[in-house]
This record gives structure tokens, sequence and C-alpha cells, in this order.
């Protein structure tokens, strides 16, 4: 693990550190406050996880509950390629590991970069269940055309106050929408009113200009 770790410092760059405490929102009362970043790009990241690959998968989940942000992104895209060479069992193993360990996957870009892969993976052809713990993982879904549990999740975070958590179902709205804008609409019909307006913002981003208007009106 230790070989691991100085990979990632000699990539790493104090300047890019201090750029992405700031994007990532490290500050006092910020929703990743206290979060240690190195200074590490994912195309980087990305190398190194293809690098340490086969690295013992007990030294992996060491990694994952690191104070430092690239060394768990390092160890979820260690469990990602795992994941799609492993057999049936290691599947469930990596799923395993990926749920109990969800307190370390703590900000937006470890579950964009990884959930899909692993979670969404997982659960194509069983229970989606444990979805609604872990909703961003829907994505894998959509890109299979099946919408359900979007829509479903939508509904339960529509009231949410949390802008990332806007942003994130509106996302996921737009991205149902470009595979089958009849089915998003009429979802939006009954729901767009009550959406908070970044949602529903990202939501329409790909909608003609005269029903992106009509929609923000509230005239649909």
């Amino acid at each position: 693990m230790e070989e691991i770790k100085r990979a990632l410092k000699k990539v790493s760059s104090k300047k890019k550190a201090k750029i992405l405490q700031r994007f990532f929102k490290t500050g006092a009362g910020e929703y990743g406050e206290g979060d240690i970043f190195l200074g590490v790009v994912v195309p980087d990241i990305r190398k190194l996880s293809r690098k340490f690959q086969a690295s013992d998968i007990r030294h992996i989940i060491k990694l994952l509950k690191s104070a430092i942000h690239e060394e768990r992104l390092l160890a979820l895209l260690i469990l990602v390629l795992k994941y799609e060479k492993g057999k049936e069992n290691e599947k469930k193993g990596i799923y395993q590991i990926y749920l109990s360990n969800t307190k370390y996957i703590n900000n937006w870009d470890l579950v964009d970069l990884t959930a899909h892969h692993i979670v969404g993976n997982f659960l194509m052809d069983r229970s989606r269940k444990p979805l609604y713990l872990l909703a961003k993982s829907k994505i894998h879904f959509i890109r299979n055309l099946q919408f359900e549990d979007t829509f479903n999740i939508s509904k339960i975070l529509l009231l949410d106050d949390h802008d990332l958590i806007h942003k994130a179902v509106g996302w996921m709205l737009r991205e149902v929408g470009k595979r089958n804008m009849v089915a998003e609409e009429k979802f939006l019909k009954r729901h767009y009113k009550a959406m908070p307006r970044t949602m529903l913002r990202y939501a329409i981003e790909r909608f003609p200009e005269n029903r992106r208007k009509a929609y923000l009106k509230g005239t649909i």
C-alpha cells in the first residue's frame, strides 16, 4: 500500500490541491468539509489504477478508508477494474465491499466515477431495493433504458434541500430524456412545478428553447 501512496504523491501538485480543495467545497460548513487533497488529476489516478489493479484487496480496502481524497478515488477505481474482470463470486464480494464502505465514498465525484460500474451493474438483474439507498447508482439502469427506479427516486428527492441533490436528480432526468423524451416529459408534467429551480433547469437543459421557457414559466 505504501508503494501506491508514493506513486500518488509523485504525480501530485500543491497548486492543483488548492484548486481542488476550493472546487470540492472543503471549507468549514461546506459539503466536503475537512477533505484532504494531494492535487492529482483523474487521468493520472486512472493510470495508477491500471498499474496497481492486481494489488491485494485488503490493501485496497485500507486505502479506501484514507483521509486523502485521491487515495479513496484510486481505491475505488481499482475496485471497478477488479469487478469488471472478476468472476461472479468476486463481483459479489466487491459489491458488498462497496456497500459496506459508503461512509468513505462521501463526495459526488467518487460516486459518479464508480457507483454505476459496481452497484448499478450488480443490481441489473436483481432486486433494486439497495438502489433506493444509493440514488446516484441509477445511471446504469438509465443506460439500459430502465427508467422506473430513476423516476421513483426522483420523487423521493423532490423536496430535498441540498443543491447537489437538485443537480444530481436533474442530471439523471436529463439522461433519461436523451434516451426517451416522452418518458421524461410524462414525469415532468406531473412534478415540475414542485421541483427546485436548479433541478428543473438541469432536467430540461436539452429541450428546445420554446419548450424550456414554457417549463420555466410554468405554462406547460
